[in-house]
C-alpha cells in the first residue's frame, strides 16, 4: 500500500511538470507569434504612408529633495500663523498648570515645614531666655560702690573676686609702674597734653581714651603705641589726636612689641579702683542727645555715670554669665532634640552659621535673647536706674536681631527658592533617568535579538 502511495504521487509530480513545460512553450510561441504580427502591421502603415508618432518615454519616478527652509523664514511663517504673543503657559492644559501649580506650593510648604516651630522648640527657647532673666535678676544684680569696693549680686561678686585673686593688686601695681606696660595714651589729666580733653581725668581717662577699651584698644590701641600718639573722645563727644612729648619714650616700632604692650597694659588696669570700661563703651560718648530721667541727660552722660559707679570691664563679664547661658542651654538642647530625631551626631552639632544645617538655631536664639532682653528693660524700668542694664545682653540681642531680619527679608526668600529649584531639578533627573534606564534595556533587547 506504501509503494502505491509513492507511485502515484511520482507519476503527479511528472504530470505537473509535463503541463508546466508546455505551457511555457506556448507562452513563447504565442509571444512570437504576437511580434510577428505587430512588424507587418508596422511595415504596412509605413507602405500606406503613415508615420507613427515618436513616443518619448518619461520616468515617472524622479529624485525627490528636501528643502529646509532658513530660520528666519520659519519666524516668518511662525508669524503669520500665531499673530499674538506666545507664552510658555499655552503649551499646557489648564490642568497641567493646575497640577504644576499645586506642586510647587507642595514644595514651598516642606520648605516652610523645615523652619516651622514645633512646641518642644518654643519651650527650649522660652525656658533659656527665663533662666537668663532669673540669673541676671537674682544673682548678677546690680553694681554699686561701698567702703570695701564695688558689690553687686552674688555672681557679680564672685567674678570680681576671681579677677583680684587672679590679678592681685599688689602685682599689678608694680606690672603698672614697670617700662613694659607704659604706653603714650595713658595721660591722665591735661597737665601734659597739648590739645584739652574735656573730662580726662584719674576717672575718666580709661573712659575717654579709646586704648583702654579691651575690644577697640586691640586695633586704636596699638596704633596709638606705633605712633606715640592718644586718642580720645572726650565727654562733648570731640574726637582728639595728639602726640604727648613727655610720653614719647613710650613708642614701638615693631607690631608685635606693641600688641604685648598693649594687652599688658589692659591687664595692669583690669583691677584697678576705676578699672577698665567696657567693651565700646567709650563710643557712647559720641552720642551727644537725648534727655533721660529726671536731670534730662544725654546718652553719653548717662554712660559716663555707669562707669563711675562701676559698671567697668568685671561688671561686663559677669553680665555675660546669663547671655552664655542662652547659648548653652539652647545650643545643647536643640543638638540632643536632632539626636532623637534621627539626625547624626555630626549633622546636630549646633555651631554653623548655615541655616540649611541648622534651620531653627538662630530662630531660637533670638528668642531667648529678645525674652531676656524684655525682662531686663522691665528690671531697668521698675529699679529706674540704668545699672540694672545688661549691657552683653542688648549687644547679643542686637547682633542676632540683625541677623533675623536679614534672613527674613533677603536669605529665606532666596533659599527657598532655591529649595523649589533643586527639588524640580531632582524630579527632572529621576525622569531622565528613568528614560536612560528604559533605552537601555530596549538597546540591550535589541543587541540579544541581533546576536
Amino acid at each position: 500500500m506504501k509503494n502505491q502511495q509513492n507511485f502515484n504521487e511520482q507519476d503527479i509530480n511528472k504530470v505537473l511538470k509535463h503541463q508546466e513545460k508546455e505551457l511555457n512553450n506556448i507562452k513563447k510561441i504565442n509571444n512570437k507569434k504576437l511580434e510577428e504580427t505587430i512588424s507587418a502591421s508596422e511595415k504596412l502603415l509605413l507602405d500606406l504612408g503613415y508615420e507613427p508618432k515618436k513616443l518619448e518615454l518619461t520616468s515617472s519616478k524622479q529624485k525627490k529633495t528636501i528643502v529646509v527652509p532658513t530660520w528666519e523664514e520659519m519666524c516668518t511663517e511662525a508669524s503669520k500663523e500665531v499673530e499674538e504673543d506666545v507664552s510658555i503657559q499655552d503649551f499646557f492644559t489648564n490642568d497641567e498648570l493646575l497640577d504644576n501649580k499645586m506642586a510647587i506650593k507642595k514644595i514651598n510648604q516642606e520648605f516652610k515645614s523645615l523652619y516651622k516651630f514645633d512646641e518642644t522648640d518654643v519651650a527650649i527657647s522660652v525656658f533659656a531666655g527665663l533662666i537668663a532673666s532669673v540669673v541676671d535678676i537674682l544673682l548678677v544684680g546690680i553694681p554699686h560702690k561701698t567702703p570695701t569696693g564695688i558689690k553687686g549680686g552674688p555672681l557679680s561678686n564672685y567674678v570680681r573676686d576671681w579677677f583680684d585673686k587672679k590679678y592681685p593688686e599688689a602685682e599689678m601695681e608694680k606690672l603698672a609702674n614697670s617700662t613694659i606696660s607704659k604706653v603714650p595714651y595713658d595721660a591722665q589729666d591735661n597737665r601734659n597734653t597739648q590739645i584739652n580733653v574735656e573730662g580726662l581725668s584719674a576717672y575718666y581717662h580709661r573712659l575717654l581714651t579709646v586704648g583702654h577699651d579691651p575690644f577697640l584698644g586691640l586695633l586704636f590701641g596699638v596704633i596709638d603705641i606705633l605712633n606715640g600718639t592718644m586718642t580720645s573722645i572726650d565727654k562733648t563727644g570731640k574726637i582728639v589726636i595728639q602726640r604727648i612729648a613727655n610720653y614719647s619714650d613710650r613708642k614701638e616700632t615693631d607690631i608685635f612689641s606693641a600688641i604685648t604692650k598693649q594687652i599688658i597694659h589692659l591687664k595692669s588696669d583690669v583691677t584697678t579702683s576705676m578699672g577698665l570700661p567696657a567693651p565700646f563703651m567709650s563710643l557712647f560718648n559720641l552720642l551727644q542727645f537725648g534727655s533721660i530721667g529726671e536731670e534730662n541727660q544725654t546718652i553719653a552722660e548717662i554712660v559716663q555715670g555707669m562707669y563711675f559707679e562701676g559698671y567697668d570691664f568685671i561688671q561686663f563679664c559677669a553680665s555675660s554669665i546669663p547671655t552664655l547661658l542662652i547659648e548653652v542651654i539652647v545650643r545643647m538642647s536643640y543638638a540632643i532634640k536632632s539626636v532623637k530625631e534621627g539626625k547624626s551626631i555630626k549633622e546636630s552639632i549646633p555651631f554653623s552659621n548655615d541655616r540649611s544645617k541648622c534651620p531653627k538655631l538662630e530662630t531660637m536664639l533670638y528668642i531667648s535673647h529678645a525674652i531676656a532682653c524684655s525682662v531686663n528693660a522691665g528690671k531697668i524700668y521698675f529699679n529706674k536706674n540704668p545699672l540694672a542694664i545688661n549691657y552683653p545682653e542688648w549687644l547679643t540681642f542686637a547682633k542676632y536681631s540683625y541677623k533675623q531680619l536679614k534672613w527674613a527679608i533677603i536669605q529665606k526668600p532666596h533659599l527657598g527658592e532655591l529649595y523649589v529649584k533643586g527639588k524640580l531639578n531632582d524630579n527632572m533627573q529621576e525622569i531622565y533617568n528613568e528614560i536612560d534606564k528604559t533605552y537601555n534595556s530596549y538597546l540591550e533587547k535589541y543587541d540579544i535579538a541581533l546576536g
